[in-house]
């Protein structure tokens, strides 16, 4: 078997091809694409009736499933969410803050995949496929960037892109990473990582803690463009200041924590094992 050679950091890197899953194991995406790995997403929500038929109108339908946890709403965020996908499942949220809410989420997913997208519709669903497709293609975490080139914000306060900024510069220099988007929440990762990513957080510092989690334990991270939008509805839980210090004390405790070893890709071939036809 030929050997599959490609580019990491910029050496060269060679390993054995991997043997080609039968067409039936493959989900149609478009005409002239279709995935194996199964894929889910995962939904934190709080108070979000408004927004959820915009973002789930967003999420592809070759999605395998989505999972919506619920902030203990007082509105009709469930009954939203069941009324659109009827297949959703709804984790109800023990604890607080969006930290906690992931990591009941992500314990929830039965996918080889994890997509984290917010539920007030400043995320496009239909970015899922670039996601999945570097995933499938040789990374282990893909970050979404709103500086890379083609994406963007709507949303970004000067005080939000100045401390994000001074932020991922910092982490940059502590961990030897290349990011250009540090707070941003949507990611996507093969979900054989939970144990290395290991979320013990509550607040808004959960992406940074993934990011130098993940740098951390040596996982191949690619950035992949996109844009964020306004919340189309409501008024978000994040604040500036606060959350920037948490997330400056996140990183510092970070620095001085061992990283988890990474688990080692599966030598059979279930479906996280398998590409894009």
């Amino acid at each position: 078997m030929s050997p599959e050679i490609g580019k990491h950091n910029g050496k060269l890197q060679s390993s054995p091809l991997r043997s080609m899953p039968p067409p039936s194991s493959f989900t149609p995406v478009t005409p002239h694409l279709a995935i194996s790995p199964t894929v889910s997403v995962v939904v934190p929500a709080m108070n979000e009736a408004e927004n959820l038929p915009h973002v789930f109108a967003t999420i592809p339908q070759w999605v395998d499933e989505i999972v919506l946890v619920d902030g203990n709403s007082v509105d009709d965020t469930v009954a939203v969410a069941k009324r659109l996908r009827p297949n959703v499942k709804v984790v109800t949220q023990t604890g607080k803050g969006k930290g906690d809410a992931l990591s009941a989420g992500f314990a929830a997913c039965t996918s080889d995949i994890i997509v984290m997208i917010d539920a007030d519709g400043s995320t496009d669903g239909r970015e899922i496929i670039n996601f999945v497709g570097a995933l499938v293609t040789g990374a282990d975490f893909v970050k979404g960037s709103r500086y890379a080139s083609g994406g963007g914000s709507d949303d970004l306060t000067l005080n939000r892109r100045l401390g994000n900024k001074v932020l991922t510069g910092m982490v940059n220099v502590m961990y030897n990473t290349k990011y250009t988007d540090l707070c941003y929440g949507y990611n996507a990762f093969w979900a054989r990582h939970l144990d290395v990513l290991n979320l013990d957080c509550d607040g808004f510092e959960v992406e940074t803690l993934m990011n130098v989690r993940a740098a951390k334990a040596g996982l191949k991270v690619y950035e992949v463009p996109s844009h964020e939008r306004n919340r189309i509805h409501g008024e978000s839980n994040l604040h500036a200041v606060r959350d920037g210090f948490r997330v400056l004390k996140t990183i510092l405790k970070e620095w001085r924590r061992q990283p988890a070893p990474p688990q080692p890709e599966p030598t059979a071939t279930p479906a996280a094992d398998r590409g894009v036809a």
